[in-house]
């Protein structure tokens, strides 16, 4: 046995020097984003003023919070569940307590596979339509409007999860509501169904790597919020569900959030938060099941445009026999990176000791850390004997969370497979939050070197990134598993160790008998014992059946479906569009489309069915001005809350400066006075970027953690 950490971290005794560092690294980072602020202020609005920007220190004598933004933000989120689809409206309310003119930006996650496709702006009694536009052209029509003092709103997409709401020109006192409309399919798994909304972005780490070019840095800024101090009073959020699933449903419960139930009917309930309102800390989550036996929610259609348009949920028998269970190599990756510290460092520990407490001398295995280093416990996948999983074992209990997330190099070192042509089994379940911004790389190296590995991911925490856990499940040909908490740990580990148990349904083939449909998704997965197929399709007509096919082991399985038979449904269109744009980008993830041609793709795709995606965006604009000529306008990021559960000391380092409005900068009392310059709006703005390039590699060395001691 040998263990091997790449690369050496520095000694304990560097402390001083990693926390210099880390300040060096928030400052640049803090000096880039006020420098490319006000270049943009004094750009657009007033090139003569110099800006101002407020800003206070946490606590002062009394341990108080640090300043509150001048522009507060509360969020209405209603929801209606009718069968497999959730439609939903989320109403921003944007409110200026100060007196001057200001500009709000706020990033927020949405489902990632969500349908975004309206947005209004309710100014006093006036409600503004926003229309879909490529997104240049919407950032240039919402850049001018704010420039000529008109109200505007502008919704753009970052990542499919990963949204920016962007509001121009409120006025002191004045209240903007940004409404936006979304659908979603409802999540299915072994006859429980469940509703996800996700309500804060937690702080995505930035590999050095991806800060050598303008386009990385301006990648990292897109993804990037500031903090607020913890117990700050903002962004609360009140819910409010509306679910009529097309069953009696029973057993309804939210797993993070107290709730209230109310009838409304024989099949219907009302939802809404207890307290009925909480702070946007931790996703929301529904679940229910169906009072009497497992409903089929199987087919439903819409006609539009002259097209058809059909979703299928084809759901295998929930109990597999698994027979003898041969031998399998199991590789466990777990994330110890700075931002599991805290509660999500626990359940992941407790997530890995129960799954090694599952394996069987004669499986073979491998445990992998990451953070900003990596170590494989073995060289290579050793039979898990009892002094081998009690060595593995030891090596879990001692992790500690604290660096980067640089999940790539684990990833690979996961993936390398030192027998590709064995037909036997070969799975890696991956324990991390997730929260980083280079997914594209992460897809590309399973599209690139999966092989026969099964990718199972396992989101740790109040608030993963979903759409990484998704994706790389997607690619990777295996399943993705939330855990929010501790108390989940033994239930949601179990079950899903028991799927891996079972044989998959593999070797999976659709097709039409009568008219042709061009289906969705292209690469279809395996399915485990439970787990739904959902395929969307479109033609010219909806005419024969629909025959879906697989093995599970050497038996044969086929389902076929009258498609007459599907039931009316106002969703399915772009249900469609948001399922084709997911294939698109799997497509340029393995090569298939180069970058170019799948961003064309999207944004035909997204003007067609009027979506928001990476290449188009929402955009409203009040035609009439609204701020007074010679009026200077402030720009403020509203800070976000750090995820319910996670560790800000343990993320920024023990001894790390007071968090506060400007991503953790200790702020003085007094107003700080932004230098003029004679440079313009692009040479402030490269300052900016080259000091935010400066400051990430001196934060990420500030926050490298102490190495796990190895044990023989």
């Amino acid at each position: 046995m040998q263990l091997r950490t790449i690369p050496n971290r520095p000694s304990a005794a560097d402390a001083r020097y990693r926390q210099a560092l880390g300040a060096i690294g928030l400052v640049g980072m803090v000096l880039g984003s006020l420098l490319a602020t006000q270049a943009r202020a004094a750009e657009n609005d007033d090139p003569a003023a110099g800006g101002a920007l407020l800003l206070q220190a946490r606590g002062g004598k009394d341990g108080a919070p640090a300043a509150l933004p001048a522009v507060r933000l509360g969020t209405d989120i209603d929801v209606v569940v009718n069968g497999p689809v959730m439609r939903v409206r989320m109403t921003q309310a944007f409110r200026n307590t100060s007196r001057g003119w200001m500009e709000a930006t706020y990033l927020y996650p949405l489902p990632e596979d969500g349908a975004v496709d309206t947005l209004k702006m309710v100014v006093g009694q006036r409600v503004i339509i926003g229309h879909i536009k490529r997104r240049a052209e919407a950032r240039d029509i919402y850049e001018r409007a704010k420039a000529q003092g008109q109200r505007s709103g502008l919704v753009e997409a970052d990542r499919p999860n990963l949204f920016r709401t962007n509001v121009a020109n409120v006025g002191p006192g004045e209240t903007v509501l940004i409404a936006i409309e979304y659908q979603a399919p409802v999540r299915q798994l072994g006859g429980e169904y469940a509703l996800r909304l996700p309500l804060v972005v937690g702080p995505r780490y930035v590999p050095p790597r991806n800060l050598t070019s303008s386009a990385g840095v301006a990648d990292a800024a897109r993804v990037t919020a500031p903090l607020a101090a913890p117990g700050a009073p903002l962004n609360p959020v009140s819910i409010t569900v509306h679910l009529a699933p097309g069953f009696t449903p029973a057993n309804i419960l939210s797993p993070y959030h107290r709730i209230s139930v109310v009838d409304a009917g024989p099949s219907e309930r009302t939802i809404t938060l207890a307290k009925g309102e909480e702070p946007a800390d931790r996703d929301f989550e529904l679940r229910w099941r169906s009072a009497s036996a497992d409903p089929m929610l199987g087919l439903f259609r819409q006609t539009l445009g002259g097209q058809h348009y059909v979703m299928a949920t084809i759901t295998p028998q929930t109990h597999v026999e698994p027979g003898k269970v041969a031998p399998r190599e199991m590789i466990f990756v777990i994330d110890n990176s700075g931002s599991m510290s805290g509660s999500s460092m626990d359940a992941a520990k407790q997530s890995l000791l129960h799954a090694l407490g599952t394996l069987r001398p004669e499986d073979t295995f491998n445990v992998i850390r990451f953070d900003n280093t990596m170590t494989q416990l073995f060289d290579h996948p050793i039979h898990a004997n009892a002094e081998q999983v009690a060595l593995a074992r030891t090596f879990t209990t001692g992790l500690q969370a604290a660096g980067g997330t640089e999940m790539l190099p684990a990833l690979k070192a996961a993936l390398a497979d030192a027998h590709p042509a064995d037909s036997g089994v070969r799975q890696i379940v991956f324990l991390t939050d997730g929260d980083l911004s280079d997914e594209k790389e992460m897809m590309a190296e399973i599209a690139a070197h999966g092989g026969r590995s099964r990718v199972f991911m396992v989101g740790i925490g109040s608030a993963p990134n979903n759409y990484l856990m998704r994706r790389m499940a997607e690619a990777g040909r295996g399943t993705y598993t939330n855990i929010g908490e501790g108390g989940e740990v033994l239930a949601k580990m179990t079950a899903l160790l028991d799927r891996l148990k079972a044989p998959a349904m593999h070797d999976i083939a659709v097709r039409v008998e009568g008219s042709p449909l061009d289906l969705t998704p292209h690469d279809l997965p395996d399915l485990y014992a439970g787990e739904p197929l959902v395929l969307l399709g479109k033609g010219d007509a909806l005419k024969g059946v629909l025959v879906v096919s697989g093995r599970v082991g050497d038996t044969r399985w086929s389902q076929r479906i009258d498609l007459s038979q599907a039931a009316d449904s106002p969703a399915v269109a772009r249900l469609w569009a948001s399922r084709s744009i997911a294939d698109v980008e799997a497509q340029r993830w393995s090569g298939q489309l180069d970058g170019a041609a799948a961003d064309e793709k999207v944004a035909q795709l997204g003007l067609a069915y009027d979506l928001v995606t990476t290449q188009t965006s929402l955009v409203a604009v009040d035609e009439t001005p609204a701020r007074p000529e010679g009026a200077r306008l402030t720009s403020e990021d509203l800070p976000l809350l750090l995820p319910k559960g996670w560790d800000f000391n343990a993320l920024l380092g023990q001894d790390a400066p007071a968090p506060a409005t400007a991503a953790g900068l200790p702020e003085p009392e007094q107003q700080m006075d932004l230098p003029q310059t004679a440079t313009g709006y692009l040479g402030a703005m490269w300052q900016g970027l080259a000091m935010l390039a400066l400051g990430m590699p001196g934060l990420v060395a500030a926050h490298r953690p102490r190495r796990a001691e190895a044990r023989k």
